[in-house]
């Protein structure tokens, strides 16, 4: 009998555990492997000392099923271990799973590319909430101001958004539930932005979001930063300081288009990327909600993790 090797790690709030055990199993015997064994998310827990359990006990492939927080969690346990991040739909964004071109459909038809796809090298990206000074340099050992993202992290508007769309509406109405919260920050008040990308200095500037990818595509299928890319060992940022509703408007307008920068949208792509903010923001990863802080260090690290892809892909 074939033993199991592949771990699914899966948020019960999102799907029904038993139910997709069975199609899981399905999926494994049409692709002659062996089913893979389940482990819940807890309150407590989102996914990371599920997945570290795994990597420990010998699994070769962990899944993620549930939404992008379940998605980062599993992730930032498997960067460096050679064991590859298989991607099960269960959420509202599925942001790495889209960036990669794996698409989402049904479970069935994601597990047939987990369980029989190939592997591809990515990069990582890490936050660090106001660093220490031993974090300013290099790659950031593991912390509690730590936290590593895949898609996109930012501060300000867009992490404001992130907080005030409540679950239950994004369950209901998927991604359309942030556009209903951000129009609640619109008119926030700017924020005073200092940045500085592989030790340049930016002009200093007023702001309303930064927002820092290691790949492009926004929830709702918007490109906020077409030049970034999962393996190029860069990341791209976007700071958008609009001052009225209509330059908010214009900045939609230009990202929709897909046109280059303008007024109250820059972008640049570096390795290494520092801001300070006055007052303290709040700030997110992979639409995780963190902390308000001051100072925010993104830093990229190449080739870090694996991931299931299709064939084609």
């Amino acid at each position: 009998m074939l033993t199991s090797s592949t771990v699914v790690v899966v948020n019960p709030l999102k799907v029904d555990p038993d139910e997709v055990a069975e199609t899981l199993a399905e999926a494994a015997e049409a692709e002659g492997v062996a089913p893979p064994r389940l482990v819940e998310t807890t309150e407590d827990d989102p996914g990371f000392g599920q997945t570290r359990a795994a990597v420990a006990a010998g699994a070769t492939l962990v899944c993620a099923l549930g939404g992008d927080g379940t998605v980062r969690a599993v992730a930032q346990e498997l960067v460096g271990t050679g064991v590859p991040l298989g991607f099960l739909p269960g959420g509202t964004g599925n942001l790495l799973a889209r960036n990669l071109g794996n698409g989402v459909g049904s479970v069935a038809d994601a597990a047939r590319i987990a369980f029989s796809g190939r592997d591809r090298r990515i990069d990582v990206g890490w936050l660090v909430l106001d660093p220490h000074p031993d974090q300013q340099e290099g790659i950031p050992a593991p912390a509690d101001n730590v936290h590593c993202f895949t898609v996109m992290a930012g501060l300000g508007f867009d992490a404001q958004m992130m907080a005030d769309a409540p679950e239950r509406v994004k369950d209901t109405v998927g991604w359309a539930a942030y556009v209903a919260s951000g129009g609640r920050h619109l008119n926030d008040a700017p924020f005073a932005l200092d940045l500085v990308a592989d030790g340049r200095a930016t002009p200093a500037t007023k702001a309303r979001s930064v927002v820092v990818g290691n790949c492009g595509e926004l929830t709702g299928g918007m490109v906020l930063l077409p030049d970034a890319h999962l393996d190029d060992g860069r990341l791209d940022v976007a700071v958008l300081s609009p001052e009225s509703l209509a330059q908010w408007a214009g900045v939609a307008a230009r990202v929709l288009a897909g046109r280059d920068d303008g007024p109250s949208l820059e972008r640049i792509s570096a390795r290494d990327v520092t801001v300070r903010v006055d007052p303290a923001q709040l700030c997110e990863v992979d639409g995780d909600v963190l902390v308000e802080a001051s100072t925010l260090r993104f830093v990229v690290q190449p080739d870090a993790l694996l991931v299931r892809v299709g064939d084609d892909d």
